[in-house]
């Protein structure tokens, strides 16, 4: 039972209810910006933005009240390098998959059948499965490390607004990767799209991209890069400990040998 301790809290369904509401609100506002009402439809730019700055907002305005994840890859990364547990980590995943599944399914109420999907995320013909997993891959990869850069309490150097850096990394990553795959970088956001319209192609890409990259950047970043110092501390002192019992093995086992030697002789 240690696994869930403080999750029977009125602070971690709190936390709970605002992950759903920023992730639901993230959809509704994101994917409604792929909507193809008029001909032509919107721009990249457009959705893009459109994306990043609803990341921007909601982080803003859920930053307090929850840790405001809006994406299972990210929740999979805090879990690697052990900021949650298993067990909250697993209640995020589960919150933000229905909330996007909610979202999604407002989207879908307010579109005219004759527009429908909208948002879905698929590859480009001319993209083959391994080139689609290596740009979710790559996109991830940059968003959840810009996630970690900007946290990170050691900095003292951060002057931007965090939430505006995280919303620009999502920007960039629809901006480069829209053609491509739909630039997903979030389960979840997938996921919604997927189960609300039926489209299931290939959709294994979007989970297994977004959480490679995640994992990935999550342990660059925490253990080459800028590592705590108390777990370098504790590595080193590991490491120093694992010297000290191989150089008394090894002066054991030569004076060992000296001595059968000095006895043969004798």
């Amino acid at each position: 039972m240690t696994a869930f301790k403080g999750i029977w809290t009125r602070q971690f369904w709190t936390s709970m209810a605002g992950e759903f509401l920023a992730v639901f609100l993230f959809l509704v506002v994101s994917l409604g910006s792929t909507a193809g009402m008029n001909i032509p439809g919107p721009s990249d730019t457009h959705i893009a933005f459109c994306f990043g700055l609803s990341i921007a907002i909601l982080i803003h305005c859920f930053g307090h009240i929850c840790e405001a994840f809006l994406n299972p890859a990210v929740a999979v990364a805090m879990i690697c390098t052990r900021k949650i547990t298993v067990a909250t980590g697993i209640f995020y995943i589960i919150t933000q998959c229905v909330a996007a599944i909610a979202g999604a399914g407002v989207v879908a109420l307010i579109t005219p059948q004759d527009k429908w999907p909208v948002g879905i995320t698929k590859e480009h013909d001319t993209v083959t499965h391994g080139q689609a997993l290596l740009v979710e891959t790559l996109i991830t990869f940059q968003l959840v490390f810009t996630i970690f850069a900007s946290c990170d309490k050691k900095r003292k150097d951060i002057k931007v607004p965090i939430p505006l850096i995280i919303g620009l990394s999502v920007t960039i990553g629809h901006l480069f990767a829209i053609q491509y795959t739909g630039a997903s970088m979030n389960p979840a956001r997938s996921l919604a799209t997927s189960a609300v319209f039926n489209r299931w192609d290939n959709h294994w890409i979007y989970w297994i991209g977004p959480l490679m990259g995640a994992i990935l950047a999550a342990f660059i970043y925490e253990y080459i890069f800028c590592p705590d110092p108390e777990v370098k501390q504790r590595f080193q002192a590991s490491f120093k400990r694992t010297q000290v019992e191989d150089e008394s093995v090894q002066l054991t086992v030569r004076t060992g040998g000296e001595y059968n030697k000095l006895e043969t002789t004798a």
